[in-house]
């Protein structure tokens, strides 16, 4: 939309960058360019308002591939007009000199012509592909179709359009046919999503049994060993009751030998001791015999005067004194008889 304003009689233009004006008075070109401002009469002037600037144009329409199936192709495609003066030339882009708005609508012609033409390219390319084919590579193939055949197209070219490129977004087949294209890829991935499910559980089963085996070979283990440190704990304790009855037994061998030998030893010292009082005894005997008995009476009345401090009572029976008095009266009648006889 072009920047006009209104004096009496008189109007002022003010163009964008980005807008080609023509304006034509008497049928001649007085002006022509973007970013023009100049003064014109309304009642004189011809004004054409081409845009300069890349346009984008959406596509969305149907197809039919070679087996019968409807694809919908989503596209967009970018367009300049190249040559303004010859697109004002040929397609009606006149503005009104009072409002600098279109009077019909140009743009609209010329996404009406790239559609058509687009979908001409499109749709013979998509009927000779299976619908298999065109959702695998119909995108790039339908690309390359339209663009080669935009840029080729005399139409446009005389007309002034020049196509920039063409992007296909996505052919897509019918709701009902696309879930049904996807049924066997989600399978597969579903399939693939309880394989991995499977597998992990299978793994972290095998892990759990890994691990109540390592259990119970721990206690198995720990059992062998607590065996085996209850078999060393007997043999140690059967060993040291060995050893300490054997050390008793020793003991009390030792004991016994000792007790011999003490025995022995003091039957010898016995042996010895009464050999020799028998022997002092025998000679006491022999020097008593010799003696007189009188002497011999003398020496035991020492002998008991010597033990009257111990002695409390002493006893003397008639045998007693009968046996004294009659072993002192015999020596003196022994004596008188060996006298008689001398005499």
């Amino acid at each position: 939309m072009a920047d006009i304003s209104k004096y009496p009689f008189i109007r002022h233009f003010r163009g964008a960058p980005t807008d080609h004006v023509v304006h034509l008075y008497r049928g001649m070109v007085a002006h022509s360019g973007t970013g023009q401002s100049f003064w014109f009469r309304p009642l004189s002037a011809a004004l054409s308002l081409v845009p300069a600037d890349d346009r984008e144009l959406p596509l969305l329409f149907h197809a039919r591939t070679s087996d019968f199936q409807d694809v919908t192709v989503q596209s967009t495609v970018t367009y300049r007009f190249e040559d303004p003066a010859e697109v004002a030339g040929r397609i009606d882009f006149a503005i009104d000199p009072d409002t600098g708005t279109w009077r019909t609508n140009p743009l609209d012609q010329v996404a009406h012509l790239l559609t058509e033409l687009a979908q001409q390219y499109a749709l013979d390319l998509l009927a000779s592909m299976t619908l298999d084919a065109a959702l695998a590579g119909g995108v790039t193939a339908v690309r390359a179709a339209v663009t080669e055949g935009l840029e080729s197209d005399t139409r446009l070219a005389q007309t002034g359009i020049s196509v920039i490129g063409v992007r296909v977004v996505a052919i897509r087949p019918e709701p009902e046919l696309e879930r049904a294209l996807q049924t066997p890829t989600r399978e597969q991935v579903q399939q693939k999503a309880d394989k991995a499910t499977y597998e992990r559980r299978a793994l972290a089963v095998e892990r759990e049994r890994a691990i109540s085996e390592n259990e119970l070979q721990s206690q198995i283990e720990l059992a062998t060993r607590t065996e085996q440190l209850v078999t060393q704990q007997g043999a140690n304790e059967r060993r040291r009751v060995t050893e300490a009855a054997a050390a008793e037994r020793i003991a009390v061998e030792a004991k016994a030998v000792a007790d011999r030998l003490r025995a022995a030893a003091r039957a010898e010292t016995v042996r010895v001791v009464g050999a020799a009082e028998a022997e002092t005894d025998t000679a006491k005997m022999a020097v008593y015999a010799e003696v007189d008995p009188k002497v011999l009476l003398a020496l035991a009345l020492r002998d008991l005067g010597r033990q009257l401090r111990t002695i409390g009572t002493l006893n003397l029976s008639p045998d007693l004194l009968s046996t004294a008095l009659a072993q002192l009266t015999a020596p003196k009648a022994a004596g008188n008889g060996a006298g008689t006889d001398g005499s």
